[in-house]
């Protein structure tokens, strides 16, 4: 028999996106598997839609996942979405799934993880004393400072060239809100960000930043969000430098804590930025997209 799917009321909207939930239960009520679609609603990405389908194990291959997909997809069509996005662990059911319903791969992710018990603090001082004329490192937890929310707003544009594949991505336009609001957000569900910034000396400009999400609780694991530099600025070892101080920063917060990273398989220079930091692949995703 097929599962009974509710739509339900999810709470999670933000300045950017709202979400869509849906719930499927069998006859007794028991609860089966969910959907999740992410609706972007910032200028630039009103188009795409992000997809995430979960369902207990015992339940699979019975139309409880075909169930979910197909009630947001209706609702990705009926709000003028152009295009949906769903990741999956390569090689895991999901894989599988989405392939074989239409999804066609855009982009490959590499995921990787240090733990900061095992590192070398020596050697990553070493990596920030090494010289780089023309530039130095500011830092901040939470929201930017008001003095260097502008520029630092400006330099979002360093991610506009990111590794994206054959994902239709769009283009994320940030500005001061945008950036106060996302640090805001993360702070409501009890984590801290914590951000690196690169400034170009002479003009006093920020022109790269690395974030990282530290947990409230100091215990288990930190994320990092996004590492980037200017087109005109990149060649100096900015990016190390920048993730290299996240890390320090980190190891003295709680140094039994493991960093998170991933980045698109093709992004070769922030993988060598990785790879000289110690970070170790886990596994790799896949980025998937049905255009509607």
């Amino acid at each position: 028999m097929s599962p009974r799917v509710t739509h339900l009321t999810d709470p999670a909207v933000t300045p950017s996106s709202r979400r869509l939930v849906w719930l499927a239960t069998g006859e007794d009520g028991t609860p089966l598997g969910t959907a999740f679609l992410r609706l972007f609603t910032k200028e630039g990405q009103t188009h795409l839609a992000e997809l995430e389908v979960s369902v207990h194990p015992a339940e699979r291959q019975r139309g409880v996942g075909t169930a979910l997909l197909d009630a947001a997809i209706i609702s990705a069509r009926d709000d003028r979405r152009r295009a949906v996005v769903a990741q999956a662990d390569r090689g895991s059911p999901g894989d599988a799934f989405l392939a074989a319903r239409g999804f066609r791969r855009v982009l490959t992710l590499t995921y990787a993880r240090l733990e900061l018990s095992e590192i070398d603090p020596d050697r990553i001082t070493r990596i920030l004393q090494q010289p780089c004329p023309g530039y130095h490192l500011t830092r901040w937890t939470g929201v930017v400072p008001t003095s260097l929310a502008r520029t630092y707003a400006a330099s979002r544009r360093a991610m506009d060239d990111m590794p994206m594949g054959d994902t239709d991505y769009g283009k994320v336009v940030w500005d001061v809100e945008r950036v106060v609001a996302a640090a805001e957000a993360i702070a409501r569900r009890g984590d801290t960000l914590y951000t690196v910034a690169a400034v170009h000396t002479s003009s006093g400009t920020i022109v790269g930043f690395s974030e990282l999400v530290l947990p409230g609780d100091g215990k288990g694991e930190g994320q990092h969000y996004g590492t980037a530099v200017l087109p005109e600025h990149r060649g100096h070892g900015l990016g190390l430098r920048m993730k290299a101080e996240a890390i320090r920063h980190a190891h003295a917060l709680a140094p039994d804590l493991a960093l998170l990273t991933d980045t698109a398989e093709e992004n070769v220079p922030m993988r060598q930025v990785n790879d000289a930091l110690g970070y170790r692949p886990t596994h790799t995703a896949t980025e998937y997209q049905l255009d509607l």
